[in-house]
């Protein structure tokens, strides 16, 4: 069954609560839902497609799809970027020291927030013409 709509849904919903914690201060978990937000919107290209895609490495994905497609550079680093945002926004281990919670800052989340809007926009575009 194909569900790009729904995996598209879910990733511009995750945007959403990407902005929302930015604008409430929770940078970790902005930097997070950017990440998942990009990633979802990836695969749901990929479900369009009739393809399957394992993993949550943006970068990965992308690399995956321009074997096919053309991948702008600017949207390959952004995903470089929104990788590092997977795990250690949510684990204290992931730190020498603190918690995620005091190492994440505006200007961060920002920046990652605009790396997963263009992704989502890319992949958007791509679908409606598929």
């Amino acid at each position: 069954m194909e569900r790009s709509r729904d995996w598209m849904d879910q990733a511009e919903g995750d945007l959403k609560h990407a902005q929302s914690d930015m604008e409430r201060g929770f940078y970790e978990w902005s930097c997070f839902s950017s990440q998942q937000a990009a990633e979802k919107a990836v695969k749901a290209v990929f479900q369009k497609m009739g393809a399957e895609a394992w993993g949550h490495s943006v970068s990965d994905l992308l690399k995956e799809l321009s074997k096919r497609y053309e991948i702008p550079k600017e949207l390959m680093d952004g995903a470089l970027e929104l990788d590092k945002a997977y795990i250690p926004t949510r684990y204290p281990n992931a730190h020498p020291s603190g918690s995620p919670k005091d190492r994440y800052i505006e200007e961060e989340a920002r920046r990652l927030f605009s790396h997963a809007h263009k992704i989502i926009k890319f992949c958007s575009d791509f679908l409606s013409k598929i």
